[in-house]
């Protein structure tokens, strides 16, 4: 089956099983307890989309740049070392980096935007790694003979073939980007977070649900908007789903 075929077949489970879940919900009596606090939603996705937009925009104007320049032969020597620097950023737990970050920054958005940028950063950098390293040489090298310079190779040979394991890597950061999000809320920078943790706290299943719910649907709608971007927008030569 074609790649098409496979993303129609996709969108359908989902619509599918969204239906399925509002009707689940409808005939359990939740989803009038949740539609209560669609004002809340509102003005809460507001705020958790600004957070990741931030955090995801500050990760990719950092991560793609510096994977660039770690593939570069004058600093192949550092590429590993850098990487695992940025990788301490994945192995502290979640909670605990905002943790330091609010110990640092304080309360409010920016330790939050901070603790984002950094959990967000490594497979930005990985991609665009991976994806450079993974230009065939040839292609380099007849570059290289027809006179091109380093940067003329870069744009013009290593970027196109590249450009879909990137947009990977972005896809991937920023879905997990929008899942992390709600922990802000537990050091004041607003969010869905709000609803979740709140529903919890006064058990109240409809209110985390109105959090959880938006949330999820956020994270799959960014991550088909850029797997979206990846098949209209990556040349049909270097493809893989066209």
């Amino acid at each position: 089956m074609r790649a098409g075929g496979l993303g129609g077949l996709a969108r359908f489970a989902f619509v599918a099983g969204v239906f399925a879940l509002g009707a689940w919900l409808q005939a359990r009596g939740t989803l009038p307890s949740i539609l209560q606090h669609r004002g809340d939603v509102i003005y809460l996705a507001r705020q958790h989309l600004v957070l990741a937009a931030m955090s995801g925009a500050m990760a990719i104007a950092v991560g793609v740049p510096l994977g660039i320049l770690l593939t570069r032969e004058r600093y192949a020597a550092v590429a590993g070392i850098v990487t695992q620097i940025v990788n301490l950023g994945t192995t502290i737990p979640t909670l605990a980096l905002i943790a330091l970050a609010m110990s640092v920054l304080g309360i409010g958005a920016p330790p939050a935007v901070f603790a984002l940028f950094v959990l967000t950063l490594l497979p930005i950098l990985l991609n665009t790694v991976a994806g450079l390293n993974a230009v065939p040489p040839p292609l380099v090298d007849a570059a290289r003979g027809m006179g091109m310079t380093p940067g003329q190779i870069l744009r013009r040979v290593e970027l196109p073939n590249a450009i879909f394991v990137i947009l990977a890597g972005i896809r991937t950061a920023l879905a997990i980007n929008i899942g992390t999000v709600p922990l802000a809320f537990l050091i004041g920078a607003g969010g869905l977070g709000e609803l979740i943790f709140t529903g919890i706290d006064l058990m109240e299943p409809g209110m985390l649900l109105a959090g959880a719910i938006p949330t999820a649907l956020l994270a799959v709608a960014v991550d088909f908007l850029i797997g979206q971007i990846q098949f209209w927008f990556v040349p049909r030569g270097v493809n893989p789903l066209r």
